[in-house]
Parts: C-alpha cells; sequence; structure tokens
C-alpha cells in the first residue's frame, strides 16, 4: 500500500485553504485572508509535487494558529487538511 501522490491531495488542500480564507473574510480578517490566498494560490500554481503539498498544509496549520491566538480562548471549529487516503497497487 502507499500513500497517494501530492498531485492527488493539492486540490483538497487549497479547497481546505479557500474554506479558511471565507471564514477570515466574515471574521473581518481581510488582510490576513488575503495573504492566505495568495500564498497558497502562489504554492497550487507551481508544480504538484511534495513540497506544494508541505506548503499548503503548513498555510493551513498557520491560518489556525493566527486565529487561535487572536481570538484567545473562543470555539472555532477548526479546519483540518484533508485525510491522506491510502491507494493499493494492483499487480
Amino acid at each position: 500500500m502507499e500513500t497517494n501522490s501530492p498531485a492527488e491531495e493539492l486540490p483538497a488542500l487549497y479547497r481546505a485553504i479557500l474554506d479558511r480564507v471565507a471564514e477570515l473574510e466574515a471574521a473581518g480578517e481581510r488582510a490576513t485572508a488575503a495573504r492566505l490566498r495568495s500564498d497558497a494560490t502562489d504554492a497550487y500554481s507551481r508544480a504538484w509535487d511534495e513540497r506544494a503539498r508541505r506548503r499548503l498544509e503548513t498555510l493551513l496549520r498557520r491560518s489556525d494558529r493566527h486565529d487561535d491566538e487572536r481570538h484567545g480562548d473562543r470555539v472555532r471549529r477548526p479546519v483540518t487538511p484533508p485525510r491522506r487516503a491510502m491507494a493499493t497497487r494492483e499487480h
């Protein structure tokens, strides 16, 4: 068994980041949302490889930490990266 390639995971990660951008915009965090969108678009528009996957995951985690620091103890549903699906290799 092996994991999906980064190229198979990138669209879901990018979508999760865009969902987070929408949450930030709704909360009035437009500058943070714009920066996150720009950084994610930059990573997504380059080679769809392991480096891009790691970059998008880092951006998503960082956006959650930013919100936690900004709002203290306020409860918010965290945006989590999509789970890595396991692919099977047929012989």
